[in-house]
């Protein structure tokens, strides 16, 4: 058992920080041998000159023939010459069109300032804004904000129902790089469908953020709506969010956009110059390799103590498991790589899952991210010399023990506040840290065939019951009578007649199995 000055001399020997940034790493808690970072030397310099040339504007997705820029967002002087007037002048429009917003400059339709906006968007383009929204907004944002990020219909129908009257001053932003992903398509019709129930025109409240060019985007134009913002090919949703994707919500609800640029821009320049043994993001990289053999054997939760940065556990599964999660390597090997990641915050989760993480199965590591200021506003003692937030600190200390003590590993990530910088930052270390990985362990981290796989499967299904819908008698059938007549598997006929039934398209009448069930016209 490691004694305790062991664990202090290993601490000093693995703890790096950004004095400058206020940011620390401590991987001393990570079960790696100290030879370890050394024997990785070959595998760090490829991925070192790897994210060297995709910044330089190499085609770091092979897959799809494309550039890689989200660094370029935060830092347009890296980008292709010919990029960089779009990008610094889509960011300049988005922030003088909230600017416009805010000062009234740009009123509703009925005169007054709009008081909200509405994020129609799935995956990157919803959780990104989450993020942003819950961790760094305002406590009384100038406009609130709602999300439509699923085509779930009674989740809508709770939003709407939710803004109510407002929604004459609710400002609606649709955001679609095709143009052409169905549940952003869904949530636009029912927003329009929302508007139109009270009388407005929901041109004249909408925005897209989508690629030039594109369906969303010759709708828009048709439709007459307020205005349009591009979004690049050479940017995925998953790292969409310093893009117009993430700024235009952002500064609709007054948070200062620059500055979280800065943070990741400052990130960014700190891993791209530092050797790996002072580099936080190919630290984590190796310790992501480390814990799961190369071969993501281990889970990563995250765990954040701070409120604030509740969804940022969730923001990060897209991030690693969309980029990571292959089945695939570069080299057409079937490697099946990926990295789950799940997690809430502390110390709540004290009371949930970390019971697992002391005493059952040895199957992940933790990432606790530490924020060292503890409130904005005068503290008070809830015990003699003790405060709320030194509680939280004790807890997070006392689970790191406990989980140590265990033999569980853990890094930890420090910042000084939350705050527009320290997000950004936080962001552009997962970032870095994911493009270092997917070449240690050799994948394009920068498609997604296997969501590709689940939108082709989902429109089959979708063509099909059409096909079952027009077959449905009057008299009734069964699913297997309904599956043989179009031509598909019998289980998804009766899956998708048990469905019309229940939202009341289809009658059913019972049997005593499935088989057995009778289907028919309404």
């Amino acid at each position: 058992m490691s004694t305790s000055s062991s664990l202090w001399n290993r601490f000093q020997q693995y703890f790096v920080r950004y004095p400058k940034l206020g940011f620390s790493i401590d991987i001393s808690r990570m079960a790696f041998e100290d030879g370890f970072i050394d024997s990785m030397a070959p595998s760090i310099e490829k991925a070192f000159a790897a994210m060297k040339e995709l910044e330089a504007g190499a085609i770091a997705n092979p897959d799809e023939g494309r550039m890689v820029g989200h660094y370029w967002l935060r830092d347009s002087s890296l980008a292709p010459t010919e990029l960089r007037a779009e990008i610094d002048g889509t960011l300049d429009s988005t922030l003088k069109f909230a600017e416009d917003v805010h000062s009234g400059a740009i009123k509703a339709p009925n005169g007054q300032k709009f008081t909200r906006v509405l994020v129609v968007g799935i995956g990157g383009s919803a959780l990104g804004p989450q993020l942003v929204a819950q961790a760094i907004t305002p406590a009384n944002p100038p406009l609130a904000i709602d999300f439509f990020d699923n085509t779930d219909p009674d989740g809508m129908d709770r939003i709407v129902e939710q803004i109510g009257a407002e929604l004459a001053t609710t400002v609606t932003l649709v955001i679609s790089k095709s143009g052409g992903t169905k549940e952003t398509r869904n949530g636009m019709l029912e927003a329009a469908a929302a508007y139109k129930a009270q009388g407005l025109d929901f041109a004249k409240h909408a925005v897209a953020v989508t690629g030039v060019g594109s369906e969303l985007d010759k709708y828009a134009i048709a439709q007459g709506w307020m205005t349009r913002f591009p979004m690049w090919d050479w940017v995925g949703g998953r790292t969409s969010v310093m893009s117009a994707v993430g700024t235009i919500a952002a500064a609709l609800q007054g948070v200062d956009v620059r500055r979280f640029l800065a943070g990741a821009a400052a990130m960014d320049a700190e891993t791209r110059t530092r050797p790996a043994k002072e580099n936080a993001a190919m630290l984590l990289a190796l310790m992501w390799y480390s814990a799961g053999k190369g071969k993501g054997l281990k889970d990563m939760v995250v765990l954040p103590y701070k409120d604030r940065l509740v969804l940022f556990s969730k923001y990060l599964q897209q991030l690693v498991m969309e980029s990571l999660g292959k089945e695939h390597d570069l080299d057409g090997k079937i490697v099946n790589q990926g990295i789950a990641v799940y997690g809430n915050k502390g110390s709540t989760d004290q009371h949930a899952y970390v019971q697992q993480l002391r005493d059952g199965v040895n199957n992940f590591f933790v990432t606790f991210i530490e924020v060292a200021k503890a409130r904005d506003t005068a503290g008070f003692e809830v015990e003699p010399g003790f405060t709320s937030g030194d509680y939280l600190q004790g807890f997070l200390r006392g689970t790191r023990k406990a989980l140590a003590g265990s033999g569980r590993e853990s890094v930890t990530l420090t910042i000084p506040e939350v705050s527009a910088f320290t997000l950004g930052l936080l962001i552009g270390l997962f970032e870095r840290t994911v493009s270092f990985y997917a070449t240690l362990v050799n994948v394009n981290a920068y498609h997604q065939p296997g969501v590709e796989a689940g939108k082709k499967a989902a429109t089959d299904f979708l063509k099909q019951m059409a096909s079952v819908i027009g077959a449905l008698p009057a008299g009734g059938a069964t699913a297997e009578a309904l599956a043989a007549q179009v031509g598909i598997d019998a289980e998804d006929a009766w899956q998708m007649l048990s469905h019309l039934a229940a939202n009341g398209r289809a009658k059913v009448t019972l049997g005593a199995t499935p088989a057995a069930d009778s289907f028919a016209k309404v």
